[in-house]
C-alpha cells in the first residue's frame, strides 16, 4: 500500500512557515502518524509508546529539559511532534511555556478531545496553536481507481482500509476497529460503568446515524435516562467518532421545523459494521449510506475550504426536507442526495421549496450520473465525484 498525499499537509507546512504551532485532532487510523513522518521534524515523540509515556509521567520536567537542550543545539526553532498528546495532557503546560519562550514549534496530535477538554487544553493555547482536523480520505485524495461508490459505502475511506485490495481483509480490519477501539477504548476512556448498556448504545447510535435524533425513544429502548443518552453522544463527539449536525431551524413561513440534531458516524464503513448491517445491502440501505457519505464529504471539504462554513439540514415536521444545507455568511447551498442514475425534476421538489424561502442561488441533486444535467436555471443534477467542485463554486460566487 502506497502513501496518499493529504491536502492538509500543505496547510500544516504553511502554518509552520508562519511560525505557529498546531493541534491536529482526528479519529484513529486517519493517517496522523504517517503524515508526521512526512514532515521535516527535529524530534518525534509518541506517547502511544508505553515506555516513552511512563518515562514522561514519572518525570514531568524531563520533556522541557530535552527541548531546552534541542533548542540550544539547533540553529532554528526546532519542530517537535508529540503524537497522542491526550495520553499526558499536562504536557501542554510545558508546551505553552516553551512556545512563549520561543524554544520551539510543536505539532500536537490526538485521537480524542475528551481529556483535553476536561483539562481545558483546547482553550489553553489561544493564538499560539492553530487547531486542525484530520479526516479519512476525501474524494480529491483518493486514487482514481478507488472511486467506486459501492465499495466506498461498504468499506468507508480510512486510508489503510481503502488502499487494501482484498475485500475480506477490509472487512476484517473494520471489525477489528469496531471491537478494539469503539467497543473497548471509548468505554475505557469515558470510564463507562455499565458496559452492556454502552454497547447497546453504540449499536443503536450506528443504526440511527444520519437520522434526526429522538432522545426519548433511544432512552426508552436502552432503559437509561435522556441525560445519559445525551452524555453518551457527547462521548462519541469527544472521541471524534461522532459528528453532530444541527438543523436549519429558522423560517419566516414555517413553524414546525425539526430542531433536534443528527449524528453521523465519522466513516460509513465503521457505521455499517457497528450497525451489523452485513455486506449484502438493499437499495434503500445503500441510499441511506450514500446520503451520509455525501454529508461527511461536505463536512470534510468544509473544514479544508472554509472553517466558518456550516453544514446543516432542513426538515419540516410535515414532510418537506432537504438532506444537506451548506451555510456561509447568510447564503445557502441546498443539496438533495438520491441513490439514482436517472434524476428527474421530481427529485428537486423540496429544493424548489427551499429556494423559494431562503437566500440560495441554486440547488443540486447529487446522484450517480457521469455528467451534470441542467433542469432549470436553479436546479442541476451533479455526479457525486463533483462534491468538492460544488463547494468551491459556492464559496467563489456566494457574494
Amino acid at each position: 500500500m502506497g502513501y496518499v498525499l493529504r491536502h492538509i499537509q500543505q496547510k500544516i507546512e504553511k502554518t509552520l512557515a508562519r511560525g505557529k504551532s498546531i493541534l491536529l485532532l482526528g479519529p484513529r487510523q486517519t493517517g496522523k502518524t504517517t503524515l508526521l513522518h512526512k514532515l521535516p521534524l527535529d524530534r518525534y515523540i509518541s506517547l502511544a509508546n508505553l515506555e516513552t509515556r511512563i518515562g514522561y509521567e514519572q518525570d514531568l520536567g524531563r520533556f522541557s529539559r530535552e527541548i531546552e537542550s534541542l533548542s540550544a543545539k539547533c540553529s532554528h526553532r526546532p519542530v517537535v511532534a508529540i503524537d497522542e498528546i491526550q495520553k499526558i495532557p499536562i504536557l501542554t503546560d510545558a508546551v505553552q511555556d516553551l512556545i512563549d519562550r520561543d524554544k520551539g514549534q510543536f505539532i500536537l496530535t490526538g485521537s480524542s478531545a475528551r481529556k483535553l477538554r476536561k483539562t481545558n487544553t483546547l482553550n489553553l493555547l489561544p493564538g499560539r496553536v492553530i487547531p486542525l482536523h484530520m479526516d479519512p480520505l476525501t474524494i480529491q485524495e483518493m486514487p482514481k481507481e478507488k472511486l467506486l461508490i459501492e465499495d466506498l459505502l461498504l468499506f468507508g475511506s480510512l486510508p489503510e482500509i481503502l488502499l487494501e485490495d482484498d475485500p475480506a481483509i477490509r472487512e476484517e480490519n473494520l471489525d477489528a476497529y469496531v471491537s478494539l477501539f469503539l467497543d473497548e477504548e471509548i468505554r475505557i476512556e469515558a470510564a463507562v460503568r455499565n458496559v452492556g448498556l454502552f454497547a447497546q448504545f453504540l449499536h443503536l447510535a450506528a443504526t440511527e446515524s444520519g437520522n434526526a435524533l429522538n432522545f426519548e425513544k433511544i432512552s426508552q429502548d436502552i432503559g437509561v435516562s435522556r441525560a445519559t443518552i445525551s452524555s453518551y453522544y457527547q462521548i462519541l463527539e469527544d472521541c471524534l467518532v461522532g459528528e453532530r449536525i444541527e438543523p436549519l431551524s429558522h423560517s419566516e413561513s414555517r413553524k414546525r421545523l425539526v430542531k433536534t440534531p443528527k449524528y453521523l458516524m465519522f466513516d460509513v464503513g465503521i457505521r455499517r459494521v457497528s450497525a451489523k448491517l452485513g455486506t449484502k445491502l438493499s437499495d434503500e440501505t445503500m441510499g441511506h449510506l450514500f446520503e451520509e457519505f455525501v454529508g461527511l464529504e461536505l463536512l470534510r471539504e468544509l473544514r479544508y475550504l472554509s472553517p466558518r462554513g456550516k453544514l446543516q439540514f432542513w426538515r419540516d415536521a410535515n414532510g418537506p426536507e432537504v438532506d444537506w444545507v451548506v451555510e456561509n455568511h447568510g447564503q445557502y447551498l441546498p443539496i438533495e442526495v438520491k441513490w439514482t442514475n436517472k434524476p428527474t425534476l421530481a427529485h428537486a421538489k423540496h429544493l424548489n421549496l427551499f429556494l423559494s424561502e431562503y437566500p440560495a442561488k441554486k440547488g443540486y441533486i447529487v446522484c450517480r450520473i457521469p455528467y451534470r444535467q441542467k433542469f432549470s436555471e436553479q436546479i442541476e443534477a451533479v455526479p457525486w465525484q463533483e462534491i468538492p467542485l460544488l463547494l468551491e463554486e459556492f464559496f467563489k460566487t456566494k457574494s
